[in-house]
C-alpha cells in the first residue's frame, strides 16, 4: 500500500520561503513520478511542480522561478522549496505519485501566506 504524508505547511508572511516534504513508502520511489499540486476552496486542484524518476521536471508557469522541486532517492522523499510566496499561493498543497501501482495522494499540507 502506497502511504504519502506530506509536511512542511505553515502561516508565513508574503515575500517568505517554506520547504515542503513528502515521505513516501509502498514504491520503488526511485521510479515514480513525484508530483506537488495545491487547491482552493471552489477551485480545481492545480499542478504546481512534478519530477519524474529520471529527473525532469514541470512547473505552473505561477511558480516558474520561485519554486523548485527536488527528491531524495535514499529518503524516498520529494520536496517543494517556495520562495518569494505571495498571497495567491495559499492552498492546501497535495504530494501525489505515479507508479507502477497506480496515483496515490497524501492527506494534503496548509499553506498560508498572509499579505
Amino acid at each position: 500500500q502506497v502511504q504519502l504524508v506530506e509536511s512542511g505547511g505553515d502561516l508565513v508572511q508574503a515575500g517568505g520561503s517554506l520547504r515542503l516534504s513528502c515521505a513516501a513508502s509502498g514504491i520503488i520511489f526511485s521510479f515514480a513520478t513525484m508530483t506537488w499540486y495545491r487547491q482552493v476552496p471552489g477551485k480545481q486542484r492545480e499542478l504546481v511542480a512534478s519530477m519524474t524518476g529520471g529527473g525532469s521536471t514541470n512547473y505552473a508557469d505561477s511558480v516558474k522561478g520561485r519554486f523548485t522541486i527536488s527528491r531524495d532517492n535514499a529518503k524516498n522523499t520529494v520536496y517543494l522549496q517556495m520562495n518569494s510566496l505571495k498571497p495567491e499561493d495559499t492552498a492546501v498543497y497535495y504530494c501525489n505519485s505515479e507508479s507502477y501501482l497506480g496515483v496515490s495522494w497524501g492527506q494534503g499540507t496548509h499553506i498560508t501566506v498572509s499579505s
